[in-house]
């Protein structure tokens, strides 16, 4: 799993509780009228409601390897110029030129429940004033009672991206055909056709028949071989997204890691395991067969190809099998399972180097059952891309169980409780203007839109903020610029880590509702907040 960018940090220091940084809301003042504001102005005389656009979301998810999962290397996909909305100072004359300051690159500082709106240090600007910046200091939240709705399930997670044709749901796990398998399937086809015509010539066209039989056949073994990957993790309770059969076998998405080394071996184990026994049983039914029939020919050649399967996946790097077989003895020797993923990774590379020089020479040495006579031409071009394909693979799958590792090692980081922004209650008919003096009043640096009687009804994006002159704040009303809330955008603060993530792949926005046990609110979670948090601590070096 690995992914995102960004330049703001989260909230060092312990977890707190909500009390402590709950503070009152700046007391509500009469809103400005046209009049008072802009007694000459015909353009600023009426009042208006205007929304921004470009609400960006967040997105998922790839693999790690043979049987785990690497989606959620980039846990969110908002944009990160959404950090910070134009803001406006305290106390400031509403009538301004209309245009938005340019304050890329300055920090935003709001110190806390003693800060006070006047008080700006050289270069910090209140909420509503300008982009990017630290929030460490803002995530002190009012919290008024969440009275409506606040304590819903958490969401369940959609369904994930088709990864091609859907083929069933054994044990309930959808198993996906990529349109990469379609061209594999065409060169099998093509290839164990030409040695049918050496071994059954009297077949002529209808080789290809058979061939293509063949091709189905062998990636029917593939399928077993996952399946023995997924019913393994079902019985470990290790939920298992899907099964994509692909250009170059299968893979089994795993979502979260074994708990423990020997059930990481058994994992890892049980796919090389059925391919053997599929070889044996092929073994056995070609017994009987004739030699030299169609069906002997067909039985022999899926016996040898589930023996390299076995094999090829037995090799001890990573991504492979074997791979997660070494990385569970490794772990279970030093105590540390990112140990054991640094030793098969780079196992894993040498592996992908050996298979890229390795396997051309083979060929042109005949080891490989052909002769070095046969070996020129277009054939040894075909097995020096097979074999570059082949080592890119084991490479980046190596790379990338490294960058997965460090993921897993560091996401207990991401705590919706440390990330959480302070937010301010307002109601419905709040000019945005003065709902900015509010916030910045309180220290806060988010909107909650509530009922009259206190319920939250909608979150006033950041992103629609930037796009409200400061002119026309006094005009703009904060339910025009709000999402609705709905059950997948509040948050229990007690989130942390992958179950954080899970939830905001869930129901994916750019800023959702952080709520106690007790229902009340703590606070507003950004998802650009999360997505710089997870930047800097895959920065972090392990």
């Amino acid at each position: 799993m690995d992914q995102s960018g960004g330049s703001g940090q989260p909230r060092p220091g312990t977890d707190e509780r909500a009390d402590h940084h709950a503070g009152p809301a700046a007391p509500a003042t009469p809103s400005p009228t046209p009049a008072d504001q802009h007694p000459t102005d015909p353009d600023r005389s009426t009042t208006t409601r205007e929304t921004a656009e470009g609400d960006p979301e967040m997105g998922n998810t790839g693999n790690t390897g043979s049987t785990t999962e690497d989606a959620t290397a980039d846990p969110t996909e908002a944009n990160p110029a959404d950090g910070d909305a134009l803001r406006q100072e305290p106390g400031q004359n509403e009538e301004v030129s209309g245009q938005n300051e340019d304050v890329s690159g300055q920090n935003a500082d709001v110190s806390g429940p003693e800060h006070t709106p006047t008080a700006h240090p050289t270069g910090d600007r209140p909420f509503g004033a300008g982009a990017g910046g630290d929030r460490a200091a803002d995530r002190h939240p009012e919290r008024p009672l969440a009275r409506a709705g606040s304590k819903k399930p958490p969401p369940q997670r959609p369904e994930s991206p088709r990864g091609g044709l859907l083929m069933g749901r054994p044990f309930g796990v959808p198993v996906y055909v990529a349109p990469s398998w379609f061209l594999v399937a065409a060169l099998i086809t093509w290839v164990f056709g030409g040695q049918l015509d050496r071994v059954l010539p009297e077949l002529g066209a209808a080789r290809y028949l058979v061939s293509l039989f063949f091709a189905v056949a062998f990636y029917a073994s593939v399928l077993v071989h996952e399946l023995a990957h997924t019913v393994a993790a079902l019985r470990f309770k290790l939920p298992v997204r899907r099964i994509q059969l692909q250009f170059f076998g299968g893979v089994s998405e795993i979502e979260k890691e074994a708990e423990t080394p020997g059930r990481e071996f058994v994992l890892a184990f049980v796919g090389p395991l059925l391919s053997l026994v599929l070889a044996g049983l092929f073994y056995v039914a070609l017994l009987p067969i004739e030699p030299g029939t169609v069906p002997g020919v067909l039985l022999a050649g899926l016996m040898i190809s589930n023996l390299i399967v076995a094999a090829f996946n037995l090799l001890p790097g990573l991504p492979l099998d074997g791979g997660r077989m070494l990385r569970a003895v490794v772990w279970k020797i030093t105590g540390k399972p990112m140990s054991g993923t640094v030793a098969a990774a780079w196992v894993g590379r040498a592996l992908a180097v050996s298979v890229l020089i390795g396997l051309p020479l083979l060929t042109q040495s005949g080891a490989l059952g052909s002769t070095a006579e046969d070996s020129v031409g277009m054939d040894t071009v075909t097995d020096a891309l097979l074999a570059a394909i082949l080592a890119a693979i084991i490479w980046t799958g190596a790379g990338n169980s490294l960058r997965m590792a460090r993921l897993r090692e560091h996401l207990p980081e991401l705590r919706a409780r440390n990330l959480t922004r302070r937010a301010v209650p307002v109601e419905t008919d709040t000019p945005l203007s003065e709902a900015l003096r509010r916030a910045n009043a309180a220290g806060a640096r988010a909107l909650v839109v509530v009922d009259a009687d206190g319920n939250p009804l909608s979150l006033v994006r950041e992103a629609a903020i930037v796009g409200v002159p400061e002119h026309r704040r006094p005009w703009v009303a904060v339910s025009g610029l709000a999402q609705e809330l709905t059950d997948g955008m509040r948050v229990s603060v007690e989130l942390a880590g992958e179950d954080l993530l899970d939830v905001l792949r869930a129901t994916p926005a750019t800023e959702y509702l952080v709520v106690e046990e007790t229902g009340e609110i703590y606070g507003v979670l950004s998802a650009a907040d999360v997505e710089r948090a997870f930047v800097k601590a895959m920065a972090r070096p392990s």
